[in-house]
């Protein structure tokens, strides 16, 4: 298996493979940049269907990160950890423990936390053989679970994004179809419900479509289905790689705005996107509030004011980059690239910026 030459490596510093026969653990850790501080990034755990897609979802992951943090004004780096299992039936008390032991060979390079697949508890079980854990604040309402508060990022980036569409300050009425309503997805659902949103969900799993539809009074549609809806806002809160030619096709969307990271299967997609008039709201942008969380519990004395006041600075950051794509032609995901990339110190973006200066 190449890692150099992998189309989705991008300079990171340090891929590592771990593998416990006892537990049954095979996980992967990739650190992206630690430029501006130790990666942190969640621990995802997802029934791979090959090695080499789970090596290309954390070589993605992890770079992801490292922008995201860059874009929230976090001294963190990027990260990512995956686990190759079905977190409904093969993840055990032995199996976390052993991954425990494999985030502490990193020496403190890498940090984790909660993602697809893993929980409070699942975070908990690991930090009995890692110090190396975050998102985990006990006696606080959610234990630490950074899902609400990305769910309010998406949010917030939403209705920035909502605005800057149509111009508009309130969804009431809007038609916002997700694609996934698992932890973030379902609570974003919540907050666009209550918000007056008219809600389409899908999902693959049947117990999560059945309580949006319970819960919330949403629409359900089928998996394939959700991309062919005339819907005024489609938000992506699943895996990544769903925005490709086909499916771009499909959409009848104005906007584009949902947590699922790594949403375009390719860079050029950004601009395929842009041609058909549809907004597009870059994922690692809208989807930081979790890390934003986390990043506090990191630092002791945890305010929720203070991290919210935090996670509503997403929405001047989009109008930012939405305002600076109009002025300059370019997408939305390049210009955000580009700023993430000037405040990690990349090192394409430092060269552009001396040669403006020289």
């Amino acid at each position: 298996m190449s890692i150099f030459s992998h189309h989705a490596y991008d300079k990171h510093e340090q891929v590592a493979f771990y593998q416990d026969a006892k537990s049954g653990l095979k996980a992967i850790i990739a650190v992206h940049n630690t430029n501006l501080g130790p990666s942190l990034g969640g621990c995802r755990m997802w029934p791979y269907a090959d090695d080499g897609e789970a090596l290309e979802d954390v070589l993605r992951l992890s770079r992801g990160m490292t922008y995201k943090s860059a874009m929230a004004g976090l001294k963190l780096g990027g990260g990512k950890s995956v686990i190759i299992g079905d977190p409904r039936k093969e993840k055990t008390p032995e199996l976390l423990r052993a991954m425990g032991e494999f985030i502490n060979t990193l020496g403190g390079r890498y940090i984790t936390a909660e993602d697809s697949g893993t929980s409070v508890a699942d975070m908990k079980v690991i930090g009995e053989t890692t110090e190396f854990v975050s998102g985990l604040i006990e006696g606080s309402e959610t234990g630490g679970d950074p899902s609400p508060s990305t769910a309010y990022g998406v949010f917030v980036g939403l209705k920035a994004t909502a605005k800057h569409r149509w111009g508009r300050d309130d969804l009431k009425g809007l038609k916002v179809s997700i694609q996934g309503v698992g932890n973030v997805g379902f609570r974003l659902a919540k907050l666009l419900k209550e918000a007056g949103a008219e809600i389409f969900v899908t999902d693959i799993f049947q117990d999560n479509i059945d309580r949006a539809v319970n819960e919330l009074g949403a629409t359900a549609v089928g998996s394939d289905e959700i991309f062919d809806l005339d819907v005024d806002l489609f938000a992506p809160c699943a895996m990544g790689a769903i925005l490709n030619d086909d499916t771009i096709a499909r959409l009848k969307v104005g906007a584009i705005a949902g947590a699922a990271n790594n949403q375009l299967a390719e860079e050029r997609h950004a601009q395929v996107l842009r041609e058909k008039g549809i907004l597009y709201a870059p994922d690692y942008v809208i989807n930081a509030g979790g890390i934003i969380d986390v990043y506090y519990q990191q630092q002791g004395n945890y305010d929720p004011a203070q991290v919210q006041e935090h996670i509503e600075r997403i929405a001047d950051t989009m109008q930012e980059i939405f305002q600076r794509a109009e002025e300059t032609g370019e997408t939305t995901a390049h210009v955000a690239d580009r700023i993430a990339e000037e405040r990690f110190g990349h090192e394409d973006a430092v060269k552009k910026t001396d040669s403006a200066a020289a």
